[in-house]
């Protein structure tokens, strides 16, 4: 009786289950499962599980190693990319017998959407801290950086040899040098004059920049949402921010002589934004399939002095999450080999 009932059981479950064989094949997947992978159980039985997916922060050697090790495995924050979608979830995998063969049950849940506001509010709450420590710091550094440059200036006017000039210059230039990196770390800290006006004007203004500074190589795609309305804005500075990001994988591109930036625009509704919900919001897509970003930077891409670059500052990214910020906005990326994508949501008032 209790076999009987097993596969009504499984598959009114709201748990998503997948079966999964020795070589990660999908031997079964319950009607959750087909609803989770926005795909139906013909489509997904006999492919593997790395067929399915274009991306996993979880190594899938992990889960084909609980058949020979016979433990499980449980990771309570995963993340899966599949048809450019990434899913937030928690797993559990664990071996089973069935049918005289060993296979691995794959459990997936959703993280729930309190708990993602929670992540959400936690980073918010890391990153300003360190802009807070990074801020301090950089008054700190600004004090003694013009006393050293008026002392070099009154050595310069009591200086006997003029061929002793050309040192006190060089203290000069670089305090200044300093004074300007400093001054970059701390980053406009209020909106400037605002209006309202089409987002697509500025990105326009964004790609003709970057098409002007770079090589035939490189491709820029637009795929823009007419419909979108209008947003209350600084203009200059949301032309700023956009221009560090578009800059940052142009620049990535290069290196690898040429590639594809895509500027997307389209509506979102009900967008969760630094822990409130905005009735309605701009969402700007900037995704290049470029090699990707480091995974132990991800975390902390948008700190000051962050930088997957030889050659950057690590400043571009956080002035332009400082900007985004002030128009009551957020910025998300997630990026794995071959795709990036940084998403700014603006409120719409």
């Amino acid at each position: 009786m209790t076999t009987a009932f097993t596969p009504i059981i499984i598959d009114n479950l709201v748990t998503a289950i997948i079966l999964l064989d020795e070589h990660l094949t999908i031997r079964y997947v319950n009607p959750a499962a087909e609803q989770l992978l926005s795909s139906s159980k013909r489509r997904l039985l006999g492919i593997t599980l790395p067929e399915l997916l274009q991306y996993s922060s979880l190594d899938l050697d992990l889960i084909a190693a609980t058949l020979q090790s016979g433990q499980g495995l449980a990771d309570s924050d995963v993340a899966f990319v599949i048809d450019e979608q990434r899913q937030l979830l928690s797993l559990n995998a664990s071996p089973i017998s069935w049918q005289k063969n060993l296979f691995v049950m794959l459990e997936l849940k959703p993280i729930d959407q309190q708990r993602r506001i929670s992540q959400e509010l936690s980073q918010l709450a890391q990153q300003q801290a360190a802009k807070e420590l990074v801020r301090g710091l950089a008054h700190e550094i600004k004090n003694p950086l013009g006393g050293l440059r008026g002392a070099a200036q009154l050595l310069e006017k009591a200086l006997p040899d003029p061929s002793y000039v050309e040192y006190t210059q060089m203290i000069i230039e670089q305090a200044d040098r300093l004074r300007n990196l400093v001054d970059r770390l701390l980053g406009p800290q209020r909106p400037g004059i605002r209006k309202t006006d089409n987002i697509h004007l500025v990105l326009e203004k964004v790609r003709q920049l970057i098409i002007l500074e770079n090589d035939s190589n490189l491709v820029i795609e637009r795929d823009y949402d007419p419909s979108l309305p209008e947003i209350d804005m600084d203009t200059e500075q949301l032309e700023q921010a956009l221009l560090n990001i578009v800059s940052n994988a142009a620049h990535v591109l290069k290196k690898q002589n040429g590639g594809i930036i895509k500027l997307k625009t389209r509506t979102a509704h009900q967008a969760l934004i630094q822990g409130k919900y905005a009735r309605i919001a701009a969402k700007i897509e900037i995704i290049d399939n470029g090699p990707g970003i480091p995974a132990e930077i991800q975390d902390t891409l948008f700190y000051p002095m962050v930088t997957g670059n030889a050659d950057g500052t690590g400043l571009g990214l956080s002035i332009s999450q400082n900007l985004i910020d002030q128009h009551n906005g957020k910025i998300e990326v997630i990026s794995w080999p071959g795709h990036t994508n940084f998403t700014i949501y603006l409120p719409i008032q």
